[in-house]
This record gives structure tokens, C-alpha cells and sequence, in this order.
């Protein structure tokens, strides 16, 4: 399953967790990805997206 946002692009990026004595291990960040049912002007039609939480506020700025 992808996790990438349909809108904005956004997939999972790498870093690390550091410890209180510094070590480091390799950890994901993930986008925060959101189930959504979207009216797409150009087909007429409800589809199902994945779209981060800062996608859905690009989208909504947008049906004003």
C-alpha cells in the first residue's frame, strides 16, 4: 500500500531517533494520510484519494 499523497505529492521521508545518549537508528516519517471521497469536476464523479491533511486544506482553499 502507497503512501503517498495524491495532492501534494508528500511520500515518506528517512531520518533517524536519537537516544538520550545520542545513538542513532534509522526511523520513516510518514505523511498524514487521510481516506477521502472527492467530487472531480472534470469526470463528474466521487473517487476514493489518499490525500495528506494539508492536501485537504489545499483542496477545500480551492472550492471557495
Amino acid at each position: 500500500m502507497s503512501k503517498v499523497c495524491s495532492v501534494t505529492g508528500k511520500r515518506p521521508s528517512a531520518g533517524c531517533n536519537v537516544s538520550h545518549s545520542h545513538r542513532k537508528t534509522k526511523r520513516r516519517f510518514l505523511p498524514n494520510l487521510l481516506k477521502k471521497k472527492v467530487f472531480n469536476p472534470e469526470t463528474g464523479k466521487v473517487e476514493k484519494m489518499k490525500i495528506s491533511a494539508k492536501g485537504l486544506k489545499i483542496l477545500q482553499k480551492k472550492a471557495r
